[in-house]
């Protein structure tokens, strides 16, 4: 079966606007000497407390990559590793307080530099185009709810 205009049009737009905010976070990332995974992680483990082998599996990275990062994340105080108050054998990642701080200076820095493409829009199209993308993005990483007491 042979794509209609707009499903091309549909597929362009979202690789050039992957392309652009890889670039945006490529760029803040490198700012703070992480990478474009390391940022990924921050991302998830920022409102999550997923176990090592469900953050391994959601990035496609093997258990011995994604203790590396996690190593190195915790060595610069941004990220912690503890065992699943439901499993004892299973180990979740947990943000510190540093990396909380750490991703909300990134997030603020990635808003203003998207400001120029989201500013084009009106608050009903923002909303819309985020209801959207929310239908057409994979599903959420299977997580362990942080204890209301730290959220």
């Amino acid at each position: 079966m042979v794509p209609d205009d707009s499903e091309e049009a549909l597929i362009d737009g979202l690789v050039r606007s992957a392309f652009q905010v890889m670039g945006v976070l490529t760029r803040i990332g490198a700012e703070h000497d992480l990478s474009l995974t390391q940022l990924r992680v921050l991302g998830i483990v920022r409102d999550r407390r997923p176990r090592m082998s469900d953050l391994a599996a959601f990035l496609g990275l093997d258990k011995s990559t994604l203790s590396g990062l996690i190593d190195r994340a915790e060595r610069r105080g941004l990220l912690a590793r503890t065992t699943s108050p439901d499993d004892k054998r299973a180990v979740v990642v947990l943000i510190t307080d540093a990396g909380r701080d750490l991703t909300q200076r990134l997030y603020e820095q990635m808003r203003d530099a998207l400001a120029p493409a989201t500013g084009r829009l009106g608050a009903r199209q923002r909303h819309e185009l985020t209801e959207l993308l929310e239908t057409v993005l994979t599903p959420p990483l299977p997580s362990t709810p942080r204890p209301a007491t730290q959220r």
